[in-house]
């Protein structure tokens, strides 16, 4: 597999009339993934070609962690050294070659939360702020057709390669190193939208969430995650500073309020299911 190979997302998209956007995406990589605009580019790199090849791996999703095995033998201490260039790892759990990957957060947890309340089969999925892909392998597993996360950070778009390396499913999940303010306007083409753990982040969330729902075909639907103040009324609180350590967090809605921002977004039927 070969690293930031994504022609077979580009004929997909320009097959289905986003050739365009195809062009602009190759367009925005091509900028970004430069080693100027990221000193450790180089190094992650080089850690990536030092991870050992295998003809045989498999990926596995349908467990809490996303397991890569393989029937070769692999040192599983210079394995383990390998993936420590690419620390740190947040979302996951991982398993890759028997070396479990210690990730920050147990996004499995949040996976099975709403996992039941979305049909994925045959489905095309954006993933606004994915990190290294962790959804994505857990939709493709739950019958997506293809998924498309989107992150800036260049170290879970390695994170991300990682996994990739190894399987052949990666022609339908990608990872580009774009925001939400990168998607074209009314692009109208997605029938299913995550966004998780990015609305309290963004200064402006009305902003994001027109953003999202203009991603939309007609009739698709958004999963919305975010943190919620214990409020029966319409409020929102706005930390002074940081909240719970994280120091770019803007607006904290209630689940009141923020059902009235998404209705005030264009968005219809809006539940709670968690």
């Amino acid at each position: 597999m070969n690293l930031f190979d994504r022609e077979p997302l580009y004929d997909w998209l320009a097959a289905r009339g986003q050739a365009k956007w195809a062009a602009a995406i190759k367009q925005l990589c091509d900028e970004r993934i430069q080693p100027e605009r990221n000193g450790n580019l180089r190094r992650w790199i080089a850690a990536w070609n030092a991870l050992p090849e295998i003809a045989d791996a498999t990926l596995n999703a349908s467990g809490n962690a996303v397991r890569v095995a393989t029937g070769t033998h692999v040192d599983s201490n210079q394995l383990t050294e390998t993936l420590m260039a690419f620390h740190p790892w947040r979302k996951g759990p991982f398993e890759i070659f028997g070396v479990p990957i210690d990730t920050e957060w147990r996004s499995d947890w949040k996976w099975d939360r709403i996992a039941s309340h979305v049909e994925f089969r045959n489905r095309s999925v954006l993933d606004i702020g994915c990190g290294n892909g962790y959804y994505g392998w857990r939709m493709l597993n739950a019958g997506a057709a293809i998924v498309l996360g989107c992150d800036p950070y260049l170290l879970y778009l390695m994170q991300f390669e990682v996994l990739r390396k190894y399987t052949e499913a990666s022609q339908s999940h990608f990872v580009v190193p774009l925001g939400d303010r990168d998607l074209p306007p009314e692009l109208n083409f997605f029938d299913i939208v995550f966004s998780m753990g990015v609305l309290y982040h963004q200064s402006g969330p009305i902003e994001h969430l027109l953003r999202i729902w203009s991603a939309l075909r007609p009739g698709g639907q958004v999963v919305l995650e975010t943190l919620i103040i214990d409020n029966a009324v319409d409020a929102v609180l706005m930390p002074d500073d940081r909240y719970a350590k994280m120091k770019n967090v803007w607006f904290i809605p209630s689940t009141s309020m923020l059902l009235k921002w998404m209705r005030r977004s264009g968005f219809v039927d809006s539940v709670v299911v968690d």
